[in-house]
Formats: structure tokens, sequence, C-alpha cells
């Protein structure tokens, strides 16, 4: 295999959220896996989030010095640059000359969700710009309503790439985005999630209970953005089954808003109705600030549970994407059977032993009592799946082949 520059752009320091670190270094660390010459950086200029001052900041005291840390973690070394583009523009890491060269003429530039605009807002070079789609539906569909953010943001890309792997099928109504050239998913570090048998007796996941701004209307339909709206679906599902179920989130009171330097960060939260909504219902709840902040204490989190119980979002569901999550990814690969909602992802993945996708309620009743059957051989499967379908070099090396690179 020919050995090719590749800069991935995301951010990590920015959004410093233990999800977040394992989604972008899962893909800088494998491509560096395959032999490619690979560097992580980020340069955009919307102030990074402090959680221990838990509010926006204008400077990097929280965000760099994690950056090195994560970069080192994933075996990426010295291989990051920060620049601080919400201010001096000051590069730390690699110098800011070296990566702007690096920028300028690498073969491909991966920007991550397309969170960062970097030939026009950041003003910086890049050969080939790849806008590496993590979240389906709502670009899309934006570029099909011709919304004009989005076609900005699209438009300034080369090549597109999705974890939407249904999107051009006949049951799937999302339009592709010009220049589709991969259908891929969550590359993971197979390595960092081998584990034994599980400490917990509860199904977990880790998520939001509502998100808002990214609703979306499409033939004269809405379809939702927030998690919210399904797992309120299923809301008495603990009382239909024994198995325990831990939601891990968010559980700051979600009326509070906190100052950071002449912008309010709104507490990630639930309010208190939301919460005892949830409680009178079974739903375990935990506390996601205890094990977020490090990516290490969020792996061990994932690890010690049974399995994972999650919704998608209504975008990806009623609009058959095809999206899988990163996240229920790395429950399988740490051999956790996964109950998750379909989105078509069933085309593409093995279902009904270590994975099971539902529509209904009896479905996730019948995915436990087959789970807890025989929970060796669904947490093997689980296992095996990972192994098949989402190894990182595996992954990695069809999306390089796709693009080619």
């Amino acid at each position: 295999m020919k050995s090719s520059r590749i800069i991935v752009i995301g951010t990590v320091a920015s959004s410093p959220y233990a999800g977040m670190a394992w989604m972008h270094m899962q893909i800088a660390a494998g491509l560096l896996r395959l032999g490619h010459d690979v560097y992580y950086f980020e340069v955009t200029s919307t102030w990074p989030y402090d959680p221990m001052r838990q509010m926006k900041v204008n400077d990097s005291e929280y965000a760099v010095p994690y950056l090195a840390r994560v970069a080192e973690g994933f075996g990426l070394g010295d291989r990051w640059a920060f620049r601080r583009s919400y201010s001096d523009h000051q590069w730390f890491g690699i110098s800011g000359t070296k990566a702007e060269e690096l920028l300028e003429h690498a073969d491909a530039v991966l920007n991550i969700a397309g969170a960062t605009r970097v030939r026009t807002k950041e003003g910086l070079k890049a050969k080939r710009l790849v806008y590496y789609g993590t979240d389906p539906v709502y670009n899309e569909v934006g570029y099909a309503n011709g919304d004009r953010i989005v076609r900005r943001t699209i438009d300034q890309h080369d090549d597109f790439v999705t974890y939407g792997e249904n999107i051009g099928n006949p049951d799937c109504t999302i339009p592709p985005l010009p220049r589709l050239r991969s259908r891929t998913r969550q590359p993971v570090l197979l390595d960092c999630w081998k584990a034994g048998p599980p400490s917990k007796k509860e199904f977990t996941t880790v998520c939001n209970w509502k998100q808002e701004g990214r609703d979306i209307k499409f033939h004269g339909e809405t379809y939702f953005w927030s998690k919210h709206h399904e797992f309120l679906k299923f809301i008495d599902l603990p009382r239909r089954t024994n198995m325990p179920i831990e939601l891990a989130m968010g559980l700051a009171d979600a009326s509070v808003t906190r100052p950071g330097f002449g912008d309010l960060v709104p507490a990630v939260g639930m309010t208190a109705e939301e919460r005892l909504l949830l409680a009178s219902n079974g739903w375990r709840l935990a506390d996601a600030h205890t094990f977020s902040a490090d990516p290490w204490s969020y792996r061990d989190y994932i690890i010690s549970s049974r399995g994972e119980f999650s919704v998608a979002k209504d975008q990806n569901v009623r609009l058959r994407s095809g999206w899988f999550g990163e996240r229920s990814a790395c429950y399988l690969a740490a051999g956790r059977p996964v109950i998750t909602q379909d989105t078509g992802f069933g085309k593409v993945l093995p279902t009904g032993e270590g994975l099971f996708a539902f529509n209904t309620m009896d479905e996730i009743l019948a995915a436990f009592e087959a789970i807890n059957s025989d929970y060796e051989r669904h947490s093997r499967a689980a296992r095996e799946i990972a192994e098949e379908y989402f190894r990182a070099e595996k992954v990695l090396a069809k999306m390089l082949n796709d693009l080619g690179i």
C-alpha cells in the first residue's frame, strides 16, 4: 500500500468529551496503523469548552494540554497541532509554518463532521478537502432543500464521505450529496476494547436527553434531531422487563446557563420533570460527567456494562439512512451485545446474534430474552461483528480506496 499524507481535522479539544475523542482518534490512529503519514489538527474559530470551568473560554489553558494527552494516549505522539483561531491564531504543537505546509500539500484532509470551515472562515489551503460525514441526513436534506448555509459548507469540499450506508438505496429517500465517494462506518481500534466479563448487570448507553436546533423539513414532513422523541416512544420499557437499563447523561438542571466570556453556555442536562419522568418509569440514571472528560474512564464505563440499549434519531429511523452509532461499535468491540433502533443498518451488518435492530417494544423484549438465554454466545458474536465489520484498518482501507488514495 502506498503511504499517503493525511490530515484529520476535528474538534477533540474544542469539545473535550470522551466520545468525541474516540470518534476522531480511532480514525487518525487507524490511518497511522495502516502506514500513512497522519496528523491531527484543530483550527476551528469556535471557543473551546473548558469542563473544569464549565464554560466556553477564549484561551487554550485546558484545550492544548488535553489534546496533547489524548494524542499521546492514542499513539500519535507529537503529530498534532492546535491553532487558537478564535483569538491570536497562535499555533501549538507543530509550528504554524509546518502545519500550513502539511495542510496545503496533504493527499487528503479529512474534515470530521464538516465542523471546520477550513478554506473559508479559517483561510487555510488544502489540496483535497474531504467532508467526513459522521451524522447523516441534516446536510443531505438541507442541500436538497437549497439551504444556503449548508450548500456553502458542502461546496467548499472536494469529496464527501458518509456514515449513512443506506443512502442511495431504494428504501432510503435521502438524496446523496454531490461528490459522494464512500459510504462507510466508524473504525474501531479493536485492541483498545478487548475486555473480560462485565462488572455491571445493567444495559447502558451514553447520550444527551434533549438536543435542539437541527430538526428538518423534507417533502412536507418534520424529522426530529433529538433522541428524546424516540426514548419517549418506549418510556415504559423498564417496567416491561426485568433487565435494568441505565442512561448515562448530563443530569444538571437544564434551566441553568453559565456565562463564558461574553457567551452563554446552557447546561447540558435535564429538567426536574424529565428526570422524574424517567425515574418513575424505572430508568436508572447516571451522571455522564463523572467519566466523560477522560477517554479511558469512558471506555471503562462501556466495558463494565452488560450491553447497550439505545435509540437513534428520528431522522435516521424514518428516513432509513443506515447510520450505526460509533458508540455502539465500541460496545460490540468490547463484546457487549447491542440492542439499538433500526435505521436500515441491517442491510450491511448482521443482526439477530450479538446485535439486534428494533422497531417495536416486542422486538426489544425479545432481544433481551435472547441475550439473557445465552449471554456468552451473544457476547462472542458482538466481538466477532466488530472484528469483521468495524476493524479500523479494514474500514479505513476501503474508505481510502473509494477516494482513490
